[in-house]
């Protein structure tokens, strides 16, 4: 497991072909694009999770591919989050997905768990679905609906050290409030659309806000979303160059 004031950078995702030439070598084939990403950065997040649980030797190759000191976030399936809404019916999905965070081993960092954008707040499911949590593991929340943006909400996720996703994306541009041990940012691009670069400005201000957390020995983890046209892995990197200065 991380250990704090650990700074993980990197993206949701790693397998779009949009980024052939952009930021994978144009003739590397698709099979050695983890690997790659590994030399590059030092954590992703496994978005693909979230539509389709991944084979256990899928789970096992990705584990193979990476460097000893990489982390997988894991998105969370959205049978949990989207279909279930969070209900105590969801032990099964989360008992299937831990074989693949064992899978995973030392590897495996948080999860994450997006809930839609028509899920309004509701304190005593989100309370009953945290009881289900296996211990021991970052969690983290992301909402996309404003109605969460309450202190009884930061109060319970405090309670069981989950961390509320700092998500910029356009459905709820959530304000920065800790709630955990562990901080949890999810760019989506400057409009919270998947598209464009950051602004260099933006990405200093994250830096800033980085330092501050590594010296609050926070473990601070950051995955770029906005995947078009290969923005994120060139944002990612800006980040990690300018923390790196700090």
């Amino acid at each position: 497991m991380p250990v704090s004031s650990q700074v993980h950078i990197g993206t949701s995702g790693w397998s779009y072909d949009g980024w052939r030439g952009s930021f994978f070598p144009a003739d590397l084939p698709k099979r050695k694009w983890l690997s790659w990403y590994g030399t590059r950065f030092n954590s992703t997040e496994i978005n693909g999770s979230f539509y389709r649980t991944p084979p256990l030797g899928a789970v096992s190759a990705w584990h193979d591919q990476t460097p000893e000191d990489f982390l997988f976030a894991w998105k969370a399936s959205r049978f949990i989050t989207h279909w279930k809404r969070l209900s105590p019916r969801t032990a099964d999905s989360l008992a299937l997905m831990q074989t693949r965070l064992d899978k995973l081993g030392g590897k495996a960092g948080p999860v994450l768990f997006q809930l839609p954008a028509r899920f309004g707040v509701d304190l005593a499911r989100l309370q009953e679905f945290l009881g289900l949590l296996a211990p021991g593991r970052p969690y983290v929340l992301e909402v996309r609906d404003e109605s969460w943006f309450d202190d009884a909400v930061y109060d319970l996720l405090r309670q069981h050290d989950v961390a509320l996703c700092f998500s910029d994306h356009r459905d709820a541009r959530t304000p920065w409030v800790i709630t955990a041990r562990h901080v949890y940012v999810r760019g989506h691009g400057p409009a919270g659309d998947y598209r464009d670069r950051y602004p260099e400005e933006t990405l200093r201000d994250w830096a800033g806000h980085i330092r501050t957390w590594r010296h609050q020995m926070r473990t601070v983890y950051v995955y770029f979303d906005n995947d078009q046209k290969g923005a994120a892995p060139h944002d990612a990197q800006r980040l990690r160059e300018l923390v790196a200065e700090s």
